[in-house]
């Protein structure tokens, strides 16, 4: 027998038993002071092992539920006074959120991964460093490191320090330790921004097509949210309303299009940001993975009038499950950020903080990124290869030199063939994302953002070639 196995299926059945009663409990079938069955005698009216039920009633006494009083027997504790209590209460007055609660598309549901898996953030688990981790979390955990029981809001010290040193180097971008904010990732560093800078009612620009939980975040605080469309030279700084209060921008590798920001449109961007007393947050988030060209200088190191916030994050690089991001924000508003993070959350985990800043210190965030851009090189390159063979009568492939996915715009069938082609691929076991869903408006461009971070080089060419099956399904 497998013992794992067994285990593991004792715990689940205990796992049953404890709930079926507590829910007696507490619907108030099982009264306050009643007794339950001995264990061995519910054990042999269930037909499982004696043991099963010991855990579950164990269980409900741990959480205060269930009382031994010796020979005497197991007895229910702290029950609901009236039977069905908690049912009527479920029926009464339903609290009502905020509208703009209601007008917000639901979190998505988690998918299993599919095996050929192009959608899009999804970084390789399977290139992370986990041994080397595991040591430096280790090294975090011990009393003389975890440090006091709550710290700065801002952030563990030296990580703030090796971030600094880190942008500094790898994106040209200009900072101290004391300007950088330690976040829950990058979608909390916009939550502060927006927090510390909007009013209900300001304006938020943002790129068309652009990043859906930006413009949710900005939507749930009050903010109004203007689309603003890209082309062919990043945001069409012509076309931003004169009364927009922020401007939300990716301009290294915008998303999802992959287009780069052109030095003009940086300048014009942040002379109209002077001009009209506006602030620009720019989103860096995947530009450590470039595979080609010079890299062009962030707004943020172009910035002579503090205008511009530098949010980044270790997702793509490291674990999205690390939640671990940074804004840079002038000195202006280091006050008032350092109080809305300690506001929302106090402070993010001070271990994997301090793991993270020995990571950065010691070579091995660099290591890794040499390797990872490698492999992320071979993949960017053997997609768009693909796509150039298989589909050169059916999609354009937008240019893109960095990043973790490619963009391919439909040339023929438009909305139609987006709808069909893509839950023809799902059926496939190809998993792919239709370009339209990042529009805020009525979509201009139809097509699909393809990421390669989930999908290995040997199965790309397999993944297109489903994909190129399912094109000519039905006709």
């Amino acid at each position: 027998m497998d013992l794992h196995v067994d285990l593991t299926e004792r715990r689940d059945l205990a796992g049953q038993v404890y709930r079926g009663l507590r829910a007696r409990v507490l619907d108030g079938r099982l009264r306050d002071g009643e007794q339950v069955p001995p264990s061995r005698e519910l054990a042999r009216r269930l037909g499982i092992s004696r043991n099963t039920v010991s855990v579950a009633y164990a269980w409900l006494m741990a959480e205060g539920l269930l009382v031994s009083r010796g020979r005497a027997g197991s007895f229910i504790q702290n029950a609901p006074r009236e039977r069905g209590a908690r049912a009527r209460a479920s029926q009464g007055v339903k609290l009502r959120p905020r509208a703009v609660w209601r007008g917000l598309p639901a979190p998505p549901v988690p998918v299993p991964q599919t095996p050929y898996d192009f959608r899009v953030g999804h970084p390789d688990a399977s290139l992370f460093p986990f041994d080397a981790w595991r040591r430096l979390m280790a090294r975090q955990w011990r009393a003389s490191a975890a440090g006091p029981a709550y710290a700065d809001p801002a952030g563990h010290p030296e990580l703030r320090e090796a971030v600094a040193r880190h942008v500094g180097v790898s994106r040209g971008v200009t900072a101290e330790a004391s300007d950088v904010l330690i976040t829950h990732g990058a979608q909390q560093a916009l939550d502060l921004v927006g927090r510390v800078l909007l009013e209900p009612g300001d304006c938020v620009a943002m790129e068309e097509p652009g990043y859906p939980p930006a413009r949710a975040l900005f939507q749930s605080l009050g903010a109004s949210v203007v689309p603003v469309p890209v082309d062919a030279e990043g945001l069409d700084v012509s076309r931003l309303p004169d009364d927009t209060r922020a401007v939300y921008v990716t301009p290294s590798h915008q998303f999802p299009l992959g287009i780069v920001m052109s030095p003009a449109r940086r300048k014009a961007l942040l002379d109209w940001a002077r001009r009209r007393d506006a602030v620009v947050i720019e989103d860096d988030y995947d530009s450590e993975f470039r595979f080609g060209g010079r890299p062009l200088e962030t707004l943020h190191g172009l910035d002579r009038s503090g205008r511009v916030l530098y949010v980044g994050s270790f997702s793509k690089v490291l674990l999205p499950s690390l939640r671990l991001g940074f804004l840079v924000a002038p000195p202006s508003l280091r006050r008032e950020l350092r109080l809305a993070k300690q506001v929302t959350d106090w402070h993010s985990q001070l271990p994997a903080q301090g793991a993270l800043a020995r990571f950065i210190d010691t070579g091995a965030l660099a290591r890794h990124l040499r390797k990872t851009r490698r492999e992320y090189e071979q993949r960017h390159t053997r997609l768009a290869e693909g796509l150039a063979r298989h589909f050169a009568d059916t999609l354009e492939l937008l240019p893109s030199v960095a990043g973790l996915h490619l963009c391919a715009t439909f040339t023929r069938g438009g909305a139609r063939l987006e709808k069909e082609l893509t839950a023809r691929a799902h059926a496939a076991g190809v998993g792919v994302e239709s370009l339209s869903r990042y529009f805020m408006g009525a979509p201009t461009r139809h097509g699909w953002v393809l990421g390669y971070g989930g999908v290995t080089v040997e199965r790309i060419d397999e993944g297109l070639r489903r994909l190129r099956a399912r094109l000519h399904e039905g006709r």
